[in-house]
């Protein structure tokens, strides 16, 4: 049985547990803030020059031109902002998901010890039981660690898919530059 100094210790374990997590999650949003404050400063910058530059054109010739030139370098930008928020969102998440592993390793091995405690101190007869209890155990572990593996997976198959979507992107900005240029 737990003694209430343990239960207590659990408590606070779980407690700085809940704030490092919190904690993790905040700077998760203050590197989202601080990529979208960068953003706007930097579309503000660009917005005065194209308007400038729009000002300038003499005839639609060259606003066609202005405009596919503006066209490969947004699809860019796009595409690095994007990456830049999955970057933020799966840093995040793996930071949250180390400590949860680290929370349920130690979880387990607390109930283990428990198991085992109980085991020696198991009456004659219980061996059925106490073997029951194991091999529940045993497969909670393996489905544990199984839904951890395609949970992994998945995220490795949405980063794929991420980085196929963002490069077929910035290709087809890049081609639909290269043909106003050829018509010109």
């Amino acid at each position: 049985m737990l003694t209430p100094e343990q239960l207590v210790a659990a408590h606070k374990a779980n407690i700085d547990t809940l704030f490092g997590l919190t904690g993790k999650a905040f700077e998760g949003i203050e590197k989202l803030v601080e990529l979208n404050l960068q953003v706007a400063k930097a579309a503000l910058g660009e917005v005065a020059e194209t308007t400038k530059a729009a000002m300038s054109v003499k005839d639609a010739q060259e606003l066609l031109a202005l405009q596919a030139s503006l066209l490969q370098p947004a699809a860019e930008k796009a595409a690095a902002y994007s990456r830049h928020l999955y970057d933020i969102a799966a840093a995040t998440n793996a930071d949250l998901s180390k400590t949860a592993e680290v929370q349920a390793s130690e979880a387990q091995q607390k109930f283990l010890s428990v198991v085992d405690n109980a085991v020696k101190n198991a009456p004659a007869g219980t061996e059925n039981a106490v073997a029951l209890v194991k091999s529940a155990v045993a497969a909670a572990n393996n489905a544990y660690e199984s839904v951890h593996k395609a949970a992994k997976q998945a995220a490795d198959v949405a980063e794929a898919n991420l980085q196929a979507m963002t490069t077929s992107a910035v290709k087809a900005s890049q081609s639909a530059t290269v043909k106003p240029k050829r018509a010109a």
